[in-house]
């Protein structure tokens, strides 16, 4: 997949009058790419629009305009877009209730390591997880986690052919199981696919 080029992004006043239609459109965008896996894991599976849409608005947020700056967003975020034999899913751990978030968080160390896809017919993919930096203390796991789950030539062509996509979390306190998510998530899941 294509990384975003400076060129290619809009200016802080540009952004700032597309910015409500382009958020919608965003949002609508993501909607189809996001999982839930059970009441308290969400993935979202990032693309180029996501990750697009996350710069644009850490430039809008951080007034940035210096090219250094545009060129830090840039390094930072790219590696989040798939490269066509993957995918990468921003996961998020919610609890509303502050005391039980912070429980759950020290309960569910390792968590980022246990979640997992799985083409139908073929094994389980476990996630690597935060490859930019480690979100793990000794006391707990963090709440936002980057995930990559790598698949082999043979996933990518049974996804194409319109095999089941499943997902789901083996912890020893957190399980979850999608044997297949919704047809428009896995369909957009598949068009990140080289």
């Amino acid at each position: 997949m294509a990384q975003i080029a400076r060129d290619s992004l809009m200016t802080l006043e540009a952004y700032a009058k597309a910015r409500p239609q382009f958020r919608a459109g965003v949002l609508a965008h993501k909607k189809l790419r996001t999982v839930h896996l059970g009441d308290h894991v969400t993935l979202i599976f990032e693309d180029e629009l996501t990750i697009r849409y996350q710069i644009q608005e850490m430039l809008r947020i951080e007034k940035t305009f210096e090219e250094a700056g545009i060129k830090d967003e840039l390094d930072a975020y790219n590696p989040l877009i798939p490269d066509g034999a993957n995918f990468k899913a921003t996961m998020l751990i919610e609890y509303d209730d502050v005391d039980e978030r912070r429980h759950a968080l020290a309960r569910l160390k390792g968590i980022e390591r246990s979640v997992w896809i799985e083409v139908e017919g073929e094994p389980k993919v476990f996630a690597i997880a935060d490859e930019d930096l480690d979100r793990e203390t000794a006391a707990k796991t963090s709440a936002v986690h980057f995930l990559r789950f790598e698949l082999t030539p043979v996933m990518v062509e049974a996804l194409r052919r319109g095999h089941a996509l499943g997902m789901g979390i083996d912890h020893p306190d957190y399980q979850a199981r999608i044997p297949s998510v919704p047809e428009a998530a896995r369909a957009a899941l598949v068009a990140d696919l080289a």
